[in-house]
């Protein structure tokens, strides 16, 4: 495998993490690959509810929290206990980032507003995650991916246009309203390194769902009408054609590859029949240009179908990639976790844990230098509450024994 590096790029940056589930966890996580020490606060006895603990049993689903939480730290502290709040404090004097995504009003009633905070640490970047934004009418509702999706237009356009909309598989609403907080710490940190001022970072999941959705809206504001789905049928009018997924073989729910003749190149499709062995259809006016193919889809799907059906989904793909013409196969998650490449490179890695033994995570994509991000185990609960009462706050392993005892740490 390609070897992995440990990035120093936010060294010495310290990292107060509230965040729980997905969005305000993949921030985090982004920010701990980059090289931030990120202590994650967590409640004793079951920390983060993304844990999936139950008390008393055994964890029945380590791996989610695997995924959103590798190179961090964790520190359990009762909250609820003035002792608990008051470490928080001296925490956050130290730190140079705070991010929460507690259910609207949690942090305030904490006494961890952003006024209180700065208070304590000018320089904060004190960030927040909500499902709603400030002003919204929805503001003090709960979100989660598929909320943010829906509400912020994704699923609107997902699916095709005679069905009820369908949500995304991935979790755009949760992952990508996380990279968006985290692109903004680093300007926001940039930009103290000139000033000493922090500030206050606020993002909604459903704007950031609407910011993903440029294009549709890019489409409506061209029509004047709501964008509709369409998934891969080629009937509604404008569409690009080929423009969807083909069948291949040997027929399994996932053997399909998507093929994909651009407007602003006519030479896809003129390379795509050479591939196919259909010279014999260049000049053909029913197929020579978007407006004619565009006329007789089914026809289209007709002569690229009888082609891919003879091929794998991989062959197809290599095929017409080869040609200069955009195809991708459908590959599922157990393929992509399968594929040696994405090992080799180190764009999927696999670690070791305490509890699970080996896990695969998707490490960050960006090289640097030429090589991947190291990614390291997500912290068992309160694991490192010594590493960091004692670098953070100074206290010996006495003071940190009597918190343990007074149920505290």
């Amino acid at each position: 495998m390609t070897s992995v590096v440990e990035l120093d790029c936010l060294d010495g940056i310290r990292v107060v993490d509230f965040t729980q589930f997905e969005a305000g966890p993949s921030c985090t996580e982004t920010l701990a690959w980059l090289g931030a020490e990120v202590v994650k606060v967590e409640n004793p006895g079951l920390g983060d509810p993304g844990r999936r603990l139950q008390r008393g049993r055994p964890d029945n689903d380590p791996w989610y929290f695997h995924q959103f939480n590798a190179n961090k730290k964790s520190l359990t502290l009762n909250l609820k206990a003035p002792r608990g709040l008051e470490i928080v404090r001296e925490l956050l004097k130290k730190a140079d980032v705070m991010v929460e995504n507690m259910a609207p009003g949690t942090i305030e009633r904490l006494g961890l507003s952003y006024d209180q905070v700065k208070e304590l640490n000018p320089g904060i970047v004190y960030c927040q995650i909500k499902g709603f934004g400030q002003g919204s009418p929805y503001e003090k509702s709960l979100a989660f991916d598929m909320i943010a999706q829906a509400a912020g237009g994704m699923t609107s356009t997902t699916g095709y246009g005679d069905r009820p909309p369908v949500k995304p598989g991935t979790s755009f609403g949760d992952t990508g309203t996380g990279m968006l907080m985290a692109i903004s710490i680093l300007g926001a940190l940039y930009k103290r390194q000139k000033t000493g001022q922090g500030r206050r970072l606020q993002v909604a999941m459903q704007d950031a769902m609407v910011h993903y959705m440029r294009v549709p809206f890019s489409r409506t504001q061209l029509s004047g009408k709501a964008v509709l789905r369409e998934g891969t049928d080629r009937s509604v009018a404008g569409s690009l054609v080929p423009n969807a997924l083909y069948p291949c073989k040997p027929g399994g729910p996932n053997d399909y590859v998507y093929v994909f003749c651009s407007r602003a190149n006519p030479e896809h499709w003129q390379r795509l029949l050479t591939v196919m062995g259909r010279e014999d259809l260049k000049g053909d006016v029913r197929f020579e240009t978007q407006a004619a193919r565009t006329e007789r889809p089914e026809e289209v799907d007709a002569i690229i179908s009888a082609w891919t059906q003879k091929h794998t989904k991989e062959e197809a793909m290599t095929l017409i990639g080869a040609a200069s013409v955009p195809a991708g196969a459908v590959f599922d998650t157990m393929e992509l976790m399968n594929d040696p490449s994405l090992a080799e490179r180190g764009i999927m890695q696999t670690i070791e844990h305490p509890t699970t033994g080996k896990v695969q995570v998707p490490a960050w994509p960006v090289r640097f230098d030429g090589q991947p991000v190291k990614v390291r185990p997500s912290p068992m609960l309160g694991e490192h509450a010594d590493d960091v009462l004692s670098s953070w706050l100074g206290m010996d392993a006495k003071r940190i024994a009597a918190l343990r005892e007074d149920g505290i740490v």
